[in-house]
């Protein structure tokens, strides 16, 4: 009888490479081999736990082409790790194509999510807003469509939560104080875990001036929170 595959979607820390879990852990030291968004990403958290490993590059430009092969080695009977740069996997990070590929093309291979760290959830829990129900947009279009959305995100009456880069997270914050009333509470959270981790909190004008004014340079990504009316 032939064994079956398994698909490990391991999330891993968004900054303090404590942040794993045991669980996590274990897997990557069990697996037969790691598709990593970046393998130098990875390696400099297997080195912290002295973890040897094969690794190969899966990407969301190579997701698709790498989805063959990773079913390939499932069909084989492999222990297959699946991890992203920083986080979980398939949240604005390759992962979902990957996932679903297996599920269609693999069905008898296990497919098991070992969870963890999300720069989403761990955002909500220090942002300190009564958030029932919330809409995220990830990482915002780079051009076509930003102005459009703003204003969707200035109609809409839930929480809304996206990602920004450092590159374009003032112009995020300049539509935002063009767009949202004055009353709508604006959550910046900014290098999670990390040594310089900060909040800040205030309407979109407080927040953009705050940003504006400071002579701290603008690095490190960000989630943004919009809260509700």
């Amino acid at each position: 009888m032939r064994a079956m595959g398994r698909l490990s979607i391991v999330a891993t820390p968004i900054g303090n490479l404590e942040d794993i879990t045991l669980r996590a852990l274990r897997m990557l030291k069990e697996c037969d081999v790691i598709y990593a968004e970046d393998t130098r990403v990875i390696s400099k958290l297997l080195a912290r736990y002295e973890i040897q490993k094969p690794l190969q590059r899966l990407d969301a430009i190579t997701e698709m082409k790498k989805a063959s092969e990773v079913i390939t080695r499932l069909e084989a009977g492999e222990h297959i790790v699946y991890v992203s740069d920083a986080g979980t996997p398939g949240i604005s990070d390759p992962g979902a194509r990957l996932v679903a590929s297996v599920r269609e093309l693999s069905s008898e291979s296990i497919i098991e999510t070992i969870p963890g760290p999300s720069a989403l959830t761990a955002a909500i829990s220090i942002a300190g807003l009564n958030i029932t129900d919330f809409i995220f947009l990830g990482f915002l279009p780079h051009k076509k469509g930003r102005q459009t959305l703003f204003k969707e995100i200035a109609d809409e009456k839930r929480t809304v939560i996206f990602y920004e880069s450092p590159h374009r997270f003032i112009k995020s914050l300049t539509a935002l104080a063009n767009s949202l009333d004055e009353t709508r509470t604006v959550t910046v959270c900014r290098e999670l875990t990390k040594i310089h981790e900060s909040v800040i909190k205030g309407n979109a004008k407080e927040v953009f001036d705050y940003f504006t004014q400071t002579s701290e340079e603008v690095r490190g990504e960000f989630v943004v929170i919009v809260g509700s009316c």
